[in-house]
């Protein structure tokens, strides 16, 4: 057989290039062609960069780092696939947040809006008109009953007990005188020397005289009194708020502005409200037992004072339905004050041994609520449950769960009946939080 084997070469000069072919039996070669080389072509443009030379080189060095480029992308994509197929095959393991169902007692609350008011508050004006001689409290501080707050003059009251004293005196030796004359004219009806006119007369004296006479103590009494009013005192125990007078001012009884304010804390009163739907269970629980109710504060999450419902009031309001109840503290330790915004939580009852979970465990479906349990082979299952109760972070069920199972409390979004999952801790929340009461029905989950 003839073979023929030719190989083709070509090489290059600063001037021209040259391609040969040679033989590979006989290794002869013998020249094809002549061609100008066009690198050096480019190279001898003045207006082209001087690098001519090396620019085929360049060409080919680009032309394996593509390739290899090439060959490593499609080795990735192939790794890729491979794993992605593998993580198919196998099922994947959801984290999520589980807690234990529990069996313990349920404080039921009711809630409000409550604003704190002073048990007694006292406007302290004068009764007299007069200099202010001295006050005897300061801002601020804590009196008893009866304990003196302010001294008006009371001198010109005094000259006028001692003038109305002395009328008396006086009326009082003309009355004495008047009787005299009455007994003696008295004495002389039955001689016939003095007529009966006459004594009539002298008896209407002396009744106008005794009329006189109480008259004239009235005014001492009015004169003490008004001394009396020159010395107010404290009506109550409270506290003296800001004073508006200064020893020296001259006051009128005809002031509208009071000379300081006495408020009662201890105790004091929360008037909060509920709606009316809820005041039969309050009325019922109220005629069983005492109610305690508790202040928190304005975020709900500070226990400020614990009092007891004193009463509900008598009618309820016809704009919002709702009706006020009234609470009473002790406020030993001053924490509420009148005025103050509160949240009210009243203790309606507690529910013994209720089985509990959290809120966030609760799910609802088109059939009702529902929850997932989790298997003891990490897989989950929705079960239907009917919520009783749903008092702030927990949630009182009365069946579809059992005490120490296990529910899922966080990512319910990504499961199904049957998914696998890997659980992470979540602790369910004890305590009312201040929430109101719901009492809630759930039918069942949907397949």
């Amino acid at each position: 057989m003839n073979l023929e084997c030719r190989v083709t070469a070509t090489e290059h000069d600063m001037h021209t290039s040259n391609t040969w072919t040679a033989d590979c039996r006989t290794g002869a070669k013998r020249r094809v062609r002549k061609t100008p080389n066009p690198v050096n072509m480019i190279a001898s443009s003045p207006n082209q960069f001087r690098a001519g030379i090396s620019f085929a080189p360049c060409l080919i060095m680009l032309s394996i780092v593509g390739a290899l480029c090439a060959l490593m992308i499609g080795c990735s994509s192939a790794a890729d696939t491979k794993q992605q197929k593998a993580q198919a095959a196998g099922p994947r393991s959801v984290s999520v947040a589980v807690a234990q169902v529990q069996k313990q007692d349920v404080p039921v609350y009711l809630s409000g809006l409550g604003t704190v008011t002073a048990f007694n508050t006292a406007n302290i004006k004068s009764r007299v008109d007069g200099q202010i001689m001295k006050v005897n409290v300061r801002e601020g501080q804590n009196v008893k009953q009866g304990d003196l707050l302010v001294e008006i003059d009371s001198r010109p009251f005094q000259v006028q007990l001692e003038q109305t004293q002395a009328q008396l005196y006086r009326d009082q030796a003309q009355l004495r005188d008047a009787k005299l004359n009455l007994d003696r004219y008295t004495a002389l009806i039955p001689s016939g020397s003095i007529a009966q006119q006459q004594v009539d007369t002298q008896k209407a004296l002396v009744d106008q005289l005794e009329g006189t006479v109480r008259n004239d103590q009235a005014l001492i009494d009015n004169a003490k009194l008004q001394m009396t009013y020159c010395h107010i005192t404290a009506p109550f125990n409270g506290r003296v708020g800001l004073r508006q007078v200064d020893p020296g001012n001259i006051i009128h009884a005809s002031d509208t502005n009071p000379m300081l304010i006495l408020t009662q804390l201890e105790p004091i009163a929360v008037i909060f409200t509920l709606a009316e739907d809820l005041l039969p269970s309050v009325s019922q629980h109220m005629q069983k037992s005492t109610l305690e109710v508790d202040a928190l504060s304005r975020d709900d999450q500070t226990k400020l004072a614990t009092g007891k419902l004193v009463t509900i009031d008598n009618q309820i309001d016809a704009t919002t339905g709702t009706a006020k109840l009234k609470a009473v503290f002790d406020n030993k330790d001053a924490q509420l004050w009148p005025n103050q915004f509160v949240n009210a939580d009243l203790l309606l009852e507690t529910r013994k041994n209720s089985t509990v979970l959290p809120t966030a465990a609760i799910l609802r479906g088109p059939q009702g609520t529902f929850v997932y349990a989790v298997k003891s082979d990490k897989t989950v299952e929705a079960r239907p449950v009917t919520v009783s109760l749903t008092q702030g972070n927990t949630t009182v069920v009365s069946n579809g769960i059992n005490p120490g199972d296990t529910v899922v409390t966080d990512g319910q979004d990504k499961l199904q009946t049957g998914s696998r999952i890997e659980p992470r801790s979540g602790t369910p929340s004890a305590g009312h939080g201040g929430g109101s009461s719901k009492q809630d029905t759930a039918g069942t989950p949907g397949s």
